[in-house]
């Protein structure tokens, strides 16, 4: 026999509240799916985390899926702030892309939940998951598209430094997924095992980013 909701039937926000019920049903996705995973989730325990019905989210997304690309593209959509200030602010193509590596390492350390949630799991969609960085990037309102626009900004960094006249060992798409793996390593490492007697973290950061460049670069 179901077991009966014990949300709270009423869930229309009045006037101009919608965006607040909207972010606490991704907080309540986010810890969900942390928890249990992103297939053991089910509508009805994050409407119930919420306090509304089931049908009452449905008003703010229309399935799981959507409440998933969501928010990647909240997490990535911080990430990209940090890449455009990169971009203004950094003329050198090389420099560009070391300081892509290490605000990237710096923000999956300052926001190890949504890092867990987005790379460290199962919870992608499978429709996301079959495509990953290399989806389409010409609609930026896509749902899920964050993640391969982070990673078309760091091909873009590395095509410059070759047009710069700097000799890369790999195709640009190829250099930036090595640089990706390379840095993922390290903040994946830190998150999973932070009281590990791991050496100097800013060290260990740099010294990665070394690596990847002298890999990288002929």
């Amino acid at each position: 026999m179901a077991v009966p909701s014990t949300a709270v039937a009423s869930s229309r926000k009045k006037r101009g509240e919608g965006h607040t019920r909207r972010e606490e049903i991704l907080q309540a996705a986010k810890e969900l799916f942390l928890e249990a995973g992103y297939d053991a989730t089910t509508i009805r325990r994050i409407a119930d985390r919420v306090g509304v019905s089931a049908p009452a989210l449905y008003l703010y997304f229309h399935d799981k899926e959507a409440m998933m690309l969501a928010l990647c593209d909240q997490t990535f959509g911080h990430l990209v702030e940090h890449v455009a200030f990169i971009e203004k602010t950094v003329s050198d193509p090389l420099d560009c892309v070391r300081q892509f590596g290490e605000a990237y390492a710096r923000f999956g350390l300052e926001h190890p939940d949504e890092y867990r949630l987005v790379f460290m799991g199962n919870n992608m969609p499978e429709s996301v998951r079959k495509v990953g960085h290399r989806m389409a990037t010409d609609d930026p309102t896509r749902p899920g598209v964050g993640g391969a626009i982070v990673f078309s900004r760091l091909v873009a960094m590395l095509s410059r430094l070759e047009a710069s006249g700097v000799k890369l060992n790999y195709p640009p798409d190829t250099c930036a997924e090595l640089c990706w793996m390379g840095i993922h390593g390290v903040v994946a490492a830190l998150i999973m095992k932070p009281d590990f007697p791991w050496s100097n973290r800013e060290t260990l950061i740099k010294g990665m980013l070394d690596i990847v460049v002298k890999g990288l670069v002929r």
